[in-house]
Formats: C-alpha cells, sequence, structure tokens
C-alpha cells in the first residue's frame, strides 16, 4: 500500500505575478464567531455583541469585528499563499470597503503581485500578493496586501516532520 500526499500548498517556484487563487472555503459568520472574537479580544465597541445598542445605529444592527473579518479573510488565503510560509512579514493597505454583518458568508481570493528571492535565507523567497474578501453577493468588503517569506521546494526547514507511528495503519496494532 502507497501512502498518497495531501495538497502541501505552493513553494516559491509555484508563484507567477500575475496568478490568481480564487481560495476554495467559504465561511458564514455567525453571532458567536463575533461575540467571542470580539470579547477575546477585548473589544469594547457594543457595535460587535450588543443588539439593542446595534439597532440605534446607522446600520441597524450588529457589524461584525472588523479584526475578525480581515483574520478569516487571511485564514482563507493560507492554503494558496502561505501554507508553506515561514512568516508574514507585513500588511500594507488594510482597507474595509463594505460592511459585513453576521450571517454574511465571506470568500477570498489572492493576486500575487511581486516575486523576490531572499537575501538572508537562500532556502526561502518573498512573495508580495493582494487579498480581497468578498461576500456571498459578490460585494468586496475587505482588502488588503500582504508580503510573506515562503520556502523554496528544496528546503529541508519543513520536511519530514509527521511522526513515525510505532506500527503501520494496515497492521494490527495493540488492543
Amino acid at each position: 500500500m502507497a501512502v498518497k500526499e495531501g495538497w502541501n500548498g505552493r513553494y516559491f517556484e509555484d508563484f507567477e505575478v500575475g496568478d490568481i487563487y480564487q481560495h476554495p472555503w467559504g465561511r458564514t459568520i455567525t453571532a458567536a464567531d463575533n461575540a467571542w472574537f470580539t470579547l477575546l479580544t477585548m473589544n469594547t465597541n457594543q457595535m460587535h455583541f450588543n443588539d439593542h445598542y446595534a439597532e440605534q445605529s446607522t446600520f441597524g444592527r450588529q457589524l461584525v469585528n472588523s479584526g475578525f473579518t480581515l483574520a478569516l479573510v487571511l485564514g482563507q488565503s493560507v492554503i494558496d499563499v502561505s501554507q508553506n510560509a515561514i512568516a508574514n512579514l507585513g500588511w500594507d493597505n488594510i482597507r474595509l470597503t463594505h460592511p459585513v454583518f453576521v450571517g454574511d458568508t465571506m470568500y477570498a481570493e489572492s493576486l500575487v503581485l511581486e516575486l523576490r528571492e531572499s537575501s538572508s535565507r537562500p532556502y526561502a523567497g518573498i512573495v508580495k500578493a493582494r487579498t480581497r474578501g468578498l461576500n456571498q453577493d459578490g460585494k468586496v468588503c475587505l482588502t488588503y496586501e500582504r508580503s510573506v517569506m515562503v520556502y523554496r521546494r528544496d528546503a529541508t526547514q519543513d520536511k519530514e516532520h509527521f511522526p513515525k507511528a510505532e506500527f503501520p495503519i494496515d497492521a494490527e496494532g495493540p488492543a
């Protein structure tokens, strides 16, 4: 029986300027997501957790915490942009262009803007991408640019991390 590798993400050599990745999974935002993130991060703006307060606002309902929206869209992009990253190097030009509400489903897509070799790490390169988050209606809710250091395919630092099992999966183990 052969072990089949799963999707391991892109390495530096796999990126080309102009590539567009429509990240595969959408995510519907729940009231619990919004309240937990807001309270976890000690954000005291009632627009994110007090229905009575939010109903009297310009929007007439709770806004999703913009920090959560940014974190969610960033997370959605990992599979295509930074699965093999060493580190994020920076985020620039973050723009919140449309409100996000509980019940919205967010999707994300990224455009590769720049590539360059790392001058300090020969086993890595730097990818700069513009990412945007869209709601279920195609409204662009968030945009940002991110620079990330990504391993090269022949880097050894991200290999051989899966633990060796005490016995093969296709063999009988201890009862």
